[in-house]
């Protein structure tokens, strides 16, 4: 595929996917957007170049922004999102960038007025999904995902404290621990990680009763300097 023809590709799934999700912009219910956190540079540099994907600190905050940008244009400003960040990734990452990334996460709140909660755990976040709001009466209308993942989980920390793996992740298996009725009618979900759609979509369906998108294959998050969502690698494709 040409670079013209790739780029176009990109354009039209990036119009699909805020088509998609227009129907779960209810104001009345919260739309959850979760971006992970960064691999640290001193990691990365022991990876080949060719394997050296995540260089830049902000692929899972500029991304985020992005779709936080499209949905609030989709509404006219009405959807309520609130953006749920890793925070201890960012936290380790800035020492080496020599910059308060924490400050620049921030930014982003303030300019788009979204709701900003830090999370530290995979319980913190299950415990916001299930709880953060009445979920009697504040539905979840909307999940998406921004950061490293694999088929059969998110892990928010990939690379971070350890090369390579990950101590902090939702695995399939702590799906059981998500409640379903926290989850509006016809909620919009998706993965933007890599692999999600080989396994864990699949779950997170079963689990939730609430379809998922997922990438079968990587995803790319090499063109969010041009306002582009990431893109499924050639090869790959999405799944729901």
């Amino acid at each position: 595929m040409t670079r013209r023809l790739l780029l176009f590709a990109v354009l039209c799934a990036s119009v699909f996917a805020a088509a998609r999700a227009e129907a779960a912009l209810n104001p009345n219910d919260e739309y959850l957007i979760v971006s992970g956190g960064p691999s640290l540079l001193s990691h990365e540099s022991y990876r080949r170049p060719g394997h050296r994907h995540d260089r830049w600190w902000g692929n899972f905050i500029r991304t985020a922004r992005i779709r936080i940008e499209q949905l609030q244009k989709a509404s006219k400003g009405a959807v309520n999102i609130t953006w749920l960040v890793y925070r201890p990734g960012y936290e380790a990452r800035q020492a080496e960038d020599r910059q308060s990334l924490i400050a620049n996460i921030e930014s982003v709140r303030d300019k788009y007025q979204v709701r900003l909660v830090w999370f530290n755990s995979t319980d913190e976040l299950i415990h916001y999904i299930n709880a953060g709001q009445n979920r009697n009466s504040v539905k979840v209308s909307g999940f998406e995902f921004f950061g490293h993942s694999n088929k059969f989980c998110f892990v928010f920390d990939y690379s971070n404290h350890i090369l390579g793996a990950s101590r902090t992740f939702l695995h399939q298996s702590d799906l059981k621990r998500i409640n379903r009725r926290a989850f509006a009618r016809g909620a919009y979900c998706k993965s933007w990680g890599c692999h999600s759609g080989e396994a864990f979509t699949a779950e997170w369906k079963r689990v939730t009763g609430v379809k998922m998108i997922g990438a079968v294959g990587k995803t790319d998050y090499s063109k969010s300097y041009e306002n582009t969502l990431p893109f499924v690698s050639p090869g790959g494709r999405w799944s729901s």
